[in-house]
This record gives structure tokens, C-alpha cells and sequence, in this order.
């Protein structure tokens, strides 16, 4: 899990106050109360995360943080605006859980047109595409379509489109889908360099582990309410029990401790050999296996981040507006 265990008390990135969302009908009449009266808060430079089952009411709180739909109930701020203003949209960056791509374009064209939205001079998108190009590892297809790529390789340029703006809050669903082990772990370490650098960043996911390795805090929405929420750690954490991990000791030294325990609880301990997860150990193996095949061609796997993205960026005033937006080279 992240170590950043402390965020700033100041005014939060994102202010959700009994938020209420209630389709209805052809005849108006209330159909599925898809989120009830759930509130919550995310300060910059966290890494939330967003947890439910399909159902739950978790697409529907992101559509309604990014204006795509409007509350029936309660509010929502970001940046203390609400989130149809101009200005927000300017200081976000969003991945869908689908990845929707001009399938006629080239990585360099999608990334431009997208950095063409927000009004990027031309300098500046050349510079970001090159770098975005080659943080997603994209670099020998970037003049290839991408209608052409991989569902991996999709979701990667689609990271890259949600960063192209250097937003200030990004919100990310399912990032990891469709990525192996090695991009999975990339972009968990590309979301904490985010956060580490006064980005917020909201994570919604399936993937538990995921969630656990990079997130501070979490909220678990049911049937549209929240269930729990709080720190990750606070939250898994079982006080009825602990655990004392040590070097490998000689099977007597073993069993002078078991005895030791046993007196003291009156009860044997269980004692086994700590292990790692499946996704470690993968990872473990891939590493050794490209050091012994230094003199050899492979590809390079890894990603790093785009220098733009590494300068901590100062707060914008809010009246930010990108109103009359003129899309031609400057």
C-alpha cells in the first residue's frame, strides 16, 4: 500500500454531499434508486478508490462527477465548482472503462486531436505526445492505426489521452483491464508517481489487490449506498491478531518459540513461512530471467512517466475558462 498516510486538511480536490440518483420511467414514475444519499471527500494528492459490484452504483457516481448525468439529490464539487463548468473539465483527466479510439488514427494523431481540445499550443502537444508515446511504450507503433492495437496496447494510448491535458485530478476505470502482470505493475507505479507529485487520482476497479497495493483510501458501495470507507490499512487490519516475522531459525530454535507461545496462550501457534503474491513472483521471474539474457535482444517493458507530468503543479485560480477555444496550430 502507499505510504502516503497524511493528506492536505486544505479544501478537497472533490466534496460529495448526500448525493442521490433516481432513473425513472417513460412516466416519470421512480424506476432504480442507483445511488441514495452517500457522501464522501477526496483531498489532493490521494489515491481514492471507488469499489462496488456491477450494480452498485459506482458508474453512475462517476458519470455524475464528470456532468455526463445530473443528481436528483445532494451535490457534487470539484475544485468547488460543480463539475459541468468549463473549468473543471480543463483540470481533468478521464479513462473510461471501454477505451473509445478514433480507430482511422494513429496514436500521434489521436493524441494530438485530444491535446488540439484543450487548446495546447503546438510546441507543447509535440512535446507531450513524444513523451506520453514513449512512457505508454508505444513508441515503434505510433504511426500504426489504432483500430490495429491490442486491447493492452488500447488501454495504454487511452492512459496517455487522459494525461495529455496534465490534469490536476484524473479519474481512472478499470486502468489495468486487459494489461498483463508487467503493465499492471507499471501503471500501479505511474498512479502513485501521480499522487506523489499533488495529483489526486480517483481509481475505480475489480481488481482488489490492485486497489490495496496503491490506494489510501477506499469506499465500498452496495445497491447504491456505502457500506464502508476509510484507509486501507485501517480497514484490513485484524487487531484479534499478529503476526512476528523473522529469519529462518534451527528446528529448535523453532520449537523453544512455539513452546514459549504455547505456555503464554495456551494454545499452539500456527506458524508457516510468509509467501508472496502470484503477481511478485511472476514479476521475480521475468527480472531474472531478462538479466540472464543481457546480451540478448528483448523488449523493453519498462514505463517510466512523462517529464511534464513530474513538476508538482501550482494551484490555478478558478475562474480557469478555455471558452472561444481555437484549435489551429499557434
Amino acid at each position: 500500500m502507499s505510504s502516503r498516510d497524511e493528506h492536505s486538511t486544505g479544501p478537497a480536490v472533490v466534496q460529495v454531499e448526500h448525493l442521490a440518483k433516481v432513473f425513472r420511467d417513460f412516466w416519470r414514475r421512480p424506476k432504480v434508486r442507483a445511488v441514495d444519499d452517500i457522501s464522501f471527500e477526496i483531498q489532493r494528492g490521494e489515491i481514492f478508490g471507488l469499489l462496488g459490484p456491477n450494480g452498485s452504483g459506482k458508474s453512475t457516481t462517476l458519470k455524475i462527477m464528470l456532468g455526463l448525468l445530473h443528481p436528483t439529490a445532494g451535490s457534487v464539487e470539484i475544485f468547488g465548482m460543480p463539475p459541468r463548468d468549463v473549468a473543471v473539465k480543463q483540470r481533468l483527466g478521464y479513462l473510461p472503462e471501454e477505451s473509445y479510439l478514433y480507430k482511422h488514427l494513429n496514436a500521434v494523431e489521436m493524441l494530438d486531436f485530444y491535446g488540439r481540445l484543450f487548446d495546447i499550443d503546438r510546441k507543447t502537444r509535440v512535446e507531450r505526445i513524444e513523451q506520453l508515446i514513449e512512457m505508454a511504450g508505444l513508441t515503434e507503433h505510433r504511426y500504426r492505426r489504432v483500430g490495429e492495437y491490442s486491447k493492452g496496447m488500447s488501454r495504454r494510448i487511452g492512459i496517455a489521452q487522459a494525461l495529455i491535458n496534465d490534469p490536476e485530478f484524473v479519474i481512472l476505470d478499470e486502468p489495468t483491464s486487459g494489461l498483463d502482470p508487467i503493465g499492471r505493475k507499471q501503471v500501479k507505479d505511474l498512479i502513485i508517481a501521480l499522487a506523489e507529485r499533488g495529483k489526486t487520482v480517483l481509481l475505480a476497479s475489480h481488481l482488489l489487490a490492485e486497489v490495496e497495493d496503491v490506494c489510501d483510501r477506499i469506499a465500498i458501495l452496495y445497491n447504491g449506498k456505502i457500506r464502508a470507507m476509510g484507509h486501507v490499512k485501517k480497514l484490513l487490519e485484524d487487531r484479534d491478531r499478529c503476526r512476528m516475522t523473522m529469519g529462518a531459525l534451527p528446528p529448535e530454535g523453532m520449537a523453544r518459540i512455539i513452546e514459549a507461545v504455547k505456555r503464554e496462550l495456551g494454545k499452539e501457534p500456527e506458524v508457516d513461512s510468509p509467501t508472496r503474491d502470484l503477481e511478485q513472483f511472476f514479476l521475480q521471474v521475468v527480472e531474472d530471467a531478462k538479466r540472464a539474457n543481457q546480451g540478448e535482444q528483448t523488449p523493453d517493458s519498462s514505463m517510466g512517466i512523462a517529464n511534464y507530468l513530474l513538476t508538482q503543479k501550482k494551484a490555478r485560480p478558478a475562474d480557469v475558462s478555455c471558452a472561444g477555444t481555437d484549435t489551429s496550430d499557434r
